[in-house]
């Protein structure tokens, strides 16, 4: 399985937005430049977000977008599902039962009972970390000069 860049990037870009201070907001050409993508990429990417009601927009001069949700709500999960769907990362074509020539409720798949099993561990872990968790991490004391350079940069970039 290969995740997008898109997952990522909206990941970071959640994280952004999770460090401005209660009414700013962060235009999304500001966001797009701070985490390496697209402009025109990236506003699909907020579509999608905005469509899973994690993010939201402000519309005007002074817009830009923000946390729609608090950031103890949002999982990683929620943002992989928003940017990648819903689909299952395995779906089985049935080469076994052809092979054993099985029929009817005798058919299965050893690989899908596999693949199941490992997309439901992975899945568990992208619930288990929120965009508040992960928030968490970057704000230790390991990365507390980087994030002063990141915060100095907020705050030249956010609208109040």
């Amino acid at each position: 399985m290969k995740m997008k860049t898109g997952v990522e990037q909206s990941v970071y870009a959640a994280l952004l937005l999770n460090l401005l201070p209660e009414g700013a907001v962060l235009h999304s050409d500001e966001i797009s430049r701070q985490i390496g993508a697209s402009p025109t990429y990236f506003q699909k990417l907020l579509r999608k977000m905005a469509s899973a009601d994690l993010v939201t927009s402000v519309p005007g001069t002074k817009g830009g977008f923000k946390l729609k949700q608090k950031p103890e709500s949002i999982r990683v999960y929620d943002i992989y599902v928003a940017i990648e769907g819903q689909q299952s990362i395995y779906t089985p074509s049935g080469i076994l039962g052809d092979m054993l020539e099985l029929e009817g409720n005798d058919r299965c798949c050893f690989l899908g009972n596999l693949m199941e099993e490992a997309e439901t561990s992975w899945q568990s872990v992208l619930k288990r970390e929120t965009i508040a968790s992960l928030t968490e991490q970057i704000q230790s004391d390991r990365y507390k000069q980087q994030m002063r350079t990141l915060e100095k940069w907020l705050d030249e970039k956010m609208v109040i």
